[in-house]
């Protein structure tokens, strides 16, 4: 399971984001940014973010370490912005935490350049959960140290919103038309030929465990968390061996290897 650890300090409001994440300081003395509970978007959303963000760090890439973060709620009655003390008085117990990164910066394609094997590499892992939110216009992609760090999954697997209709939907070609990645022609062939093989039901089983139960509970069509981790596993393990081949490179015209 995730490491553990408890809210001490509620810092600021990160506005960038829709669910209104907040950096909040911890008892291990680290500082976390902290997606909630208690957020418009639910609980789904940590799901995605533990299950991609986890995924991502065992195939290789760059991710911020994550944590269930415990808050108690009297931790917003200090707060001035009523809606920032509605999101903590209603986000008690686990909520998820990205390791803070000081320092970094958003990743820029104007002014930093990434090579086709590692832009190909991002691509491929996009395609594989789903994520529909690493376009230009938000690429949540930090620079850090001079390395390349993905962030933010919760756009990941939107096919878990609707159970019944997931495998139609994880069947549907991956566009890429607006990848921050795009203009570096990514080298998605051989991104698969390396990476998809790493992705076993061992593997899965070990991602999809990092989930807290309490975050599955209570799906309907599953008896407990247990089948609808097996679901999750199981659709990312038929994805992983021809994703490659329903990516549909951008933007028209192009000619760099995405889909080829």
């Amino acid at each position: 399971m995730l490491p553990e650890v408890t809210a001490t300090r509620y810092v600021t409001p990160l506005r960038e984001g829709g669910s209104l994440p907040g950096l909040v300081e911890a008892d291990d003395l680290g500082c976390y940014v902290v997606k909630f509970t208690g957020a418009g978007q639910g609980r789904k959303t940590l799901v995605a973010e533990v299950i991609c963000g986890e995924l991502g760090r065992r195939l290789g890439f760059r991710v911020p370490p994550l944590a269930v973060v415990r808050l108690d709620p009297v931790l917003g009655l200090g707060e001035p912005d009523p809606e920032v003390q509605d999101l903590l008085k209603n986000s008690g117990g686990p909520n998820l935490g990205t390791r803070y990164l000081p320092g970094a910066l958003g990743f820029d394609p104007l002014a930093w350049g990434v090579t086709p094997e590692e832009a190909g590499r991002v691509v491929w892992f996009d395609a594989l959960t789903g994520n529909v939110d690493r376009s230009w216009r938000n690429p949540n992609l930090l620079r850090w140290h001079r390395e390349l760090w993905l962030i933010d999954h919760g756009a990941t697997m939107i096919w878990q919103h609707n159970w019944p209709a997931a495998q139609a939907a994880a069947a549907k070609p991956y566009r890429a038309a607006d990848h921050v990645l795009a203009p570096f022609r990514p080298d998605v062939r051989a991104a698969a030929a390396e990476l998809a093989p790493l992705v076993t039901e061992e593997l899965l089983a070990d991602v999809v465990a990092q989930v807290p139960d309490a975050w599955l509970a209570d799906e309907p069509g599953f008896d407990g968390p247990g089948p609808l981790r097996r679901a999750y596993a199981g659709i990312l393990l038929e994805r992983a061996r021809t994703v490659h081949e329903r990516i549909v490179p951008g933007p028209a015209g192009d000619t760099g290897e995405a889909g080829r």
